[in-house]
């Protein structure tokens, strides 16, 4: 029993670190493609008109969502909602398999 809720909290931890791997590798892609997407707009326009920023706005919304559900950052349905559900439907489980 032990060693099952070890190997458990293994696979939480792996889980939680590849999330987190994923989204630094979005913020590394955004800072070197919007860098250079500026360099690019600078270089053939100069800062006449910045249309880098459309794109940054963009992505930079996606990106803002990824955060989101990395950190748990959503006042709806964060963390602690998820884990309270997961919780319920576990105890429903239980009762569930007790009047089998």
């Amino acid at each position: 029993m032990e060693i099952n809720r070890n190997e458990n909290k293994y696979i939480r931890a792996r889980e939680r670190v590849e999330e987190l791997k994923k989204f630094y590798g979005h913020v590394t892609s955004y800072v070197l493609v919007i860098g250079g997407l500026a360099a690019l707009n600078y270089w053939t326009d100069g800062w006449r008109y910045m249309w880098f920023l459309w794109a940054a706005l963009g992505w930079g919304i996606g990106l803002i969502a990824h955060a989101i559900g990395t950190f748990g950052l959503n006042p709806f349905f964060g963390k602690d909602w998820e884990k309270r559900k997961i919780q319920e439907y576990m105890e429903k489980q239980e009762d569930n398999e007790k009047w089998r």
